[in-house]
């Protein structure tokens, strides 16, 4: 297989990126055009900077389709809770029919803090914790004391109520109206 090369090879990422409803590792996208990971990550990072609407999950990287035809409820919720508590936490929120598309702190000197999570079913969890523990890497949420907003989305505000719920009932929703 050639490599493709530059231009040619940002405009095919696109096209593959834009054609899936799923995540696509680096490491794939890497294979498809004979390049190495690292070669693709700078790509991602160039189509970015061009405002391409594309994030980086724990699954892969993921084109953000804006102009979706099923147009998604959103809110932001307060949680604290233990980093052991993390899975329960993503499990009750997409057992409700709820995306969890991020995690976001308030960090002392750098401000806000936002990584993507993109999880929507106990599936994605699983891959998404699965990761934390392979890479060993530690959570947001333990820079605050476990003090942290996600950004949940879903098909109806209903859902969300629902999630919203769920969540205070575990004890770990932050009641903002106190």
């Amino acid at each position: 297989m050639k490599k493709i090369l530059g231009e040619e090879r940002r405009a095919l990422l696109l096209d593959i990126l834009k054609s899936s409803a799923e995540p696509i590792t680096g490491g794939e996208l890497a294979a498809q055009t004979n390049v190495s990971r690292q070669v693709i990550v700078g790509d991602i990072t160039l189509l970015k900077a061009r405002n391409e609407p594309i994030i980086a999950t724990s699954q892969g990287y993921l084109y953000m389709n804006t102009g979706s035809p099923a147009a998604l409820a959103e809110r932001t919720i307060a949680c604290s809770h233990s980093p052991e508590a993390t899975e329960e936490e993503l499990n009750i929120l997409v057992d409700q029919g709820v995306t969890v598309k991020d995690v976001r702190i308030e960090h002392p000197v750098y401000g806000d803090l936002t990584a993507s999570i993109m999880v929507s079913n106990r599936r994605e969890v699983k891959q998404f914790m699965e990761k934390i523990k392979r890479t060993n890497a530690g959570y947001l949420s333990e820079l605050t004391e476990g003090i942290h907003i996600h950004t949940i989305a879903a098909q109806s505000e209903r859902a969300l109520d629902e999630a919203e719920a769920a969540m205070k009932k575990a004890g770990y929703l932050i009641d903002l109206s106190d």
